[in-house]
């Protein structure tokens, strides 16, 4: 008789556990931005990941599987890699090079709100009354907490930066749903395929561009703990509490992350957060919550539309 509630706490301070790890995600990577350049970061960041998961994709059965994929379906499988992991987690990175961590947290989290409305339009998903307040509520909480407006030249280019990742990362999840919401595909290989495309071209494009560096047994250390631990375990660990919590519940526990990252900023990093833009925070991330409940059982289905970046 006490085995469900038992499972029922167990699932949620495992899902805890995960968005603690993916808050620490954005203090780790702000610490290795003093040496590594953001796109090469990033890209070693989810190589690394995809030769974890690509043992698992490689069995047998899911060999069979991909060889079966039509080309439409690989076709979109490319464009999410490109879109998810080469935009979007390349643009996460660079803003995070030049934004607070909160303020990058805080514009990922207009994701949902981006979706709702593209969902309406391409996927005939209907908003309810509760997602409108959700966004309305959201919007009243960043413009709070940006309030008022005093950019320097940097925050502009940062939010011009994020301004497009959160566009791509939008994007991503719109066709991450319609790709997973058919279950024709497992998420495991859409997962495995889409990301090593992704951030094979994100790493490539990153030593293209970028000045090449060493990298210190400290940042080495930052990357396996950012694809072994805050990848590739935390996404399969969230994962499985999705088989336990329901939509709500996974909604309000995601919706921690934006005050867990506000925190270990501070204790961290010294990015300290003020009493409006702590208020603006907490106002915009309950609206992201309530935007997000109606769309939560379809991001169950895959991997990578269940996050932004973490």
């Amino acid at each position: 008789m006490n085995t469900f509630p038992s499972q029922k706490l167990k699932a949620i301070l495992q899902a805890l556990l995960v968005t603690f790890l993916w808050s620490t995600s954005f203090i780790i990577i702000k610490l290795g931005l003093y040496e590594l350049p953001p796109m090469t970061f990033a890209g070693l960041r989810y190589v690394i990941a995809f030769m974890c998961l690509l043992p698992f994709a490689l069995t047998k059965k899911n060999i069979i599987k991909i060889k079966k994929l039509k080309k439409p379906d690989m076709k979109k499988l490319i464009v999410l890699g490109i879109i998810f992991y080469s935009v979007t987690q390349g643009a996460q990175f660079l803003g995070l090079s030049l934004l607070p961590a909160v303020t990058v947290s805080l514009l990922l989290n207009f994701t949902p709100v981006i979706v709702a409305a593209a969902a309406l339009f391409f996927l005939n998903e209907i908003p309810t009354g509760i997602q409108w307040i959700g966004t309305v509520l959201f919007m009243a909480g960043t413009v709070l907490y940006f309030f008022p407006v005093d950019f320097s030249s940097g925050q502009i280019a940062g939010l011009i930066v994020m301004a497009a990742g959160v566009s791509a990362n939008a994007a991503s999840s719109v066709l991450g749903r319609s790709i997973n919401r058919t279950e024709k595909i497992s998420p495991l290989i859409v997962t495995v395929i889409s990301m090593g495309i992704g951030s094979f071209l994100l790493l490539v494009t990153g030593v293209i561009i970028e000045e090449t560096v060493s990298i210190s047994l400290t940042n080495a250390g930052y990357l396996l703990w950012l694809a072994v631990i805050n990848t590739a375990l935390a996404f399969t660990l969230w994962n499985k509490t999705l088989r336990t919590l329901t939509a709500m519940e996974s909604s309000i526990i995601n919706g921690t992350m934006l005050i867990q990252i506000a925190i270990l900023a501070w204790l961290f990093i010294d990015e300290p957060v003020s009493l409006k833009e702590g208020i603006g925070m907490l106002i915009a991330a309950i609206g992201a919550v309530l935007v997000q409940l109606k769309f939560k059982s379809f991001l169950s289905r895959s991997v990578i539309t269940d996050r932004n970046v973490r």
